[in-house]
């Protein structure tokens, strides 16, 4: 394989593809990633064995096609520091040779007929939704997924289709993100109604691969896996395995108090609070009176704060205790300019913040 092709769309198709590598594996051919070289482009495929990826990049001059295996990280170091504009690549399954204009590169390289396969999107049933909408789906979930797979706790989002809808809902079993919105093709009628739970570590990948919100991204669930199809990138990953919570339950249906919260002086009001938060309480008080919310947290070795805002609210004092991080991560990927709608039932009970017909966050209090 040799090919010539611009250091800048290479170095950016290798940052983005580095994603879906292997950090340590036993087989070394997963650590790096397979190079496809075809008429005038260049497939880059990498995968960890639970999430594999795809990434085509064009407008690439191929001098002899072929297959090769590229030492991802030398490589890209290599890109990075280079300052000149073009590379040529010359690689087989013994070694590979990246030249410059002023420099030249050898290291050793590896059969490609051993790195594991990547599935392409096929001609399989699929859902369709514009990369705008699907970027704000993952925004607005994603992170109230668990960090760490422990028994209690899921690293991976929901996605359920029904019809022109997609709904995904995240949680780390503190609090509930979910999100809904339109996709421009209906779900396949063997899809309707089922439930997928992906990885989110795929969803950020997938959401780098998104530079055009009205690119359209196609969505392939199946038995075990799913995988989603951009202008440039195939992503598949495996499905969790488990049963997600019954949200539905959870979610409260009535509540007592409904408070109209503009978001913007919200989160400045929640981060002034929070600047007295220790790492042992990491609690706000939020109370909730005649007119005003007055925001209060203490720390042992911090001090304490008190914070006021005006609001569109009458009745008996109410306060709840949150921790401000879960709040802030909420009203982080909303629209600033935009208002939300607190329902509470009373200060023990999990507070829903609604957004819209489209989005709801229940947070759990602290005692």
């Amino acid at each position: 394989m040799i090919i010539h092709c611009q250091r800048d769309g290479l170095l950016a198709a290798c940052q983005l593809v580095s994603q879906a590598v292997a950090a340590r594996s036993t087989k070394t051919i997963l650590m790096n990633v397979k190079a496809i070289a075809e008429e005038d482009r260049l497939t880059l495929v990498a995968t960890d064995l639970e999430i594999g990826m795809r990434y085509q990049l064009v407008g690439v001059r191929v001098e002899d096609p072929g297959e090769a295996i590229l030492p991802i990280n030398r490589l890209t170091s290599i890109l990075r520091e280079t300052p000149d504009s073009e590379v040529a690549i010359d690689a087989d399954e013994r070694r590979c040779k990246v030249s410059t204009r002023a420099s030249e590169y050898e290291m050793p390289s590896e059969d490609p007929s051993g790195f594991p396969d990547v599935p392409e999107f096929g001609d399989a049933p699929y859902q369709e939704l514009t990369a705008g909408v699907l970027r704000l789906l993952i925004k607005r979930t994603a992170f109230a997924a668990a960090k760490q797979d422990t028994k209690y706790s899921i690293t991976g989002a929901l996605w359920e289709a029904e019809d022109k809808k997609i709904r995904m809902v995240a949680t780390d079993t503190r609090r509930l993100a979910m999100a809904t919105a339109a996709a421009t093709k209906a779900a396949a009628p063997e899809t309707k109604g089922q439930s997928h739970l992906i990885p989110v570590k795929a969803f950020l990948l997938l959401e780098r691969t998104l530079t055009d919100d009205a690119e359209l991204v196609k969505v392939c669930p199946r038995a075990n896996d799913v995988l989603f199809q951009t202008e440039k990138a195939t992503i598949c990953t495996r499905l969790l395995e488990g049963r997600y919570p019954p949200y539905r339950d959870i979610i409260p249906k009535k509540a007592a108090l409904k408070i109209p919260l503009a978001v913007d002086a919200f989160l400045s009001a929640v981060r002034q609070a929070a600047i007295m938060v220790d790492e042992d309480s990491k609690r706000v008080g939020f109370t909730f009176s005649n007119g005003k919310l007055t925001l209060q947290a203490q720390g042992a070795a911090t001090g304490k704060s008190k914070v006021e805002m005006p609001l569109d609210f009458k009745g008996d004092p109410l306060t709840i205790y949150f921790d401000p991080n879960f709040v802030g991560d909420m009203l982080k990927v909303l629209d600033p300019a935009s208002t939300i709608q607190l329902d509470l039932v009373d200060g023990q009970k999990p507070a829903l913040f609604r957004a819209g017909d489209d989005y709801v966050y229940l947070v759990m209090p602290l005692t």
